[in-house]
């Protein structure tokens, strides 16, 4: 991940200012996720000079980015209904302002478009599909969520007192290769830009805005010994996990943490040491003495639901990633060992104030 203090990013507050007076700023994700710069503008703010300079020099495609509430209003609907995409970017169908457009293309009416798209006014019957504006659906919860530049976008015209919406560019070299971290940091200086990262944000976030709340703590004796059982809620969507805690963790400065998604046939059925994934971490504990397993339920409504946790997920997104990190720093934790069944690499944990120091491999 790009450490702030090697590069000169800029702190969240100075890119909301920045975003409220209606200018631009560049946002940066991970390295281990797209690895690329967003120009970024609240979309209440879009000109038609700011859409031709997205073009002109960000040179990538421009999208608006707007919440789900507001595309259901306006009938947009995703553009495919099962999304392959490695990051999961949630495209809408193109759009077009059915009226104040000519061909649709130019700077003035791709800015009358998201003008359109925005104003309270608007009805599903002032668009025409396609279009060359390009809606993306952020997902509810925003960074905390999904760790990406749609979400980004919302959430700093949101934080910045605007309209929950951004105009958002990929920033692309001359020659038509991504722009990386040390083009970014020229564009930066050539046109007068502030960038920020993603984590940053996320970690601004996380300093204001609570993602999971504690219910309670219960001690069961199990297979394994006695373990501490922490209840947490979701804010964002009521689903219910807990964090099983084995031992003392005060005395280990990088306790062993497994973060278990729910499958209910393997963790029902399968249990101690009979293979599932589950007692396996859980026989690792034990031989450590001490640690913790997030366990992931699915989401709410399919609790209960054993055909709809029939097959067990292959990775986590970034809405699992985003509430076991707020469940592990709830208990403390900063620092750890993760417990994997094979090498993985998670984006956007430096925003919630947490390191993997090793990744250890269970079979």
């Amino acid at each position: 991940m790009f450490e702030s203090s090697s590069v000169p990013f800029s702190s969240i507050e100075e890119a909301l200012q920045r975003i409220k007076r209606g200018e631009m700023v560049v946002v940066v994700d991970d390295e281990h996720r797209e690895n690329e710069g967003d120009l970024t503008l609240a979309a209440e703010s879009v000109t038609p000079e700011a859409i031709n300079f997205m073009a002109t020099y960000g040179r990538g495609l421009i999208c608006v980015a707007l919440e789900g509430s507001l595309l259901d209003k306006l009938q947009i609907p995703l553009m495919v209904k099962d999304n392959s995409s490695p990051f999961e970017t949630a495209f809408c169908i193109s759009v077009e302002a059915r009226s104040g457009t000519t061909t649709g293309i130019s700077a003035a009416d791709r800015s009358r478009t998201i003008q359109t798209l925005i104003n309270p006014q608007s009805k599903a019957y002032d668009f025409v599909k396609p279009g060359h504006m390009f809606p993306l659906r952020a997902k509810p919860g925003g960074v905390l969520m999904r760790t990406g530049q749609t979400e980004a976008s919302v959430d700093l015209a949101r934080l910045a007192g605007c309209h929950p919406s951004g105009v958002i560019c990929e920033i692309m070299n001359a020659d038509g290769t991504m722009a990386r971290l040390p083009d970014l940091i020229a564009f930066c200086q050539k046109h007068h830009l502030l960038m920020v990262t993603v984590a940053d944000l996320v970690a601004y976030r996380l300093s204001k805005e609570p993602l999971v709340k504690y219910l309670k703590i219960e001690t069961k004796e199990t297979y394994w010994g006695t373990l501490q059982i922490h209840h947490f809620e979701s804010l964002l969507d009521g689903g219910k996990h807990l964090a099983m805690v084995l031992g003392d963790l005060s005395k280990t400065p990088e306790p062993l943490v497994r973060v278990h998604l729910e499958t209910i046939p393997d963790d029902l059925f399968n249990g101690g040491s009979l293979g599932n994934s589950f007692g396996l971490a859980m026989d690792h504990l034990q031989k450590e003495g001490a640690g913790v397993l997030v366990y992931l339920r699915r989401h709410a409504k399919t609790q209960g639901v054993i055909e709809e946790t029939l097959v067990p997920p292959t990775s986590m997104n970034d809405k699992d990633i985003g509430v076991g990190a707020q469940i592990l720093r709830h208990l403390g934790i900063s620092n750890m060992r993760l417990l994997a069944r094979k090498e993985t690499k998670y984006s956007g944990l430096k925003g919630f104030g947490l390191s993997i120091t090793r990744v250890e491999i269970f079979k």
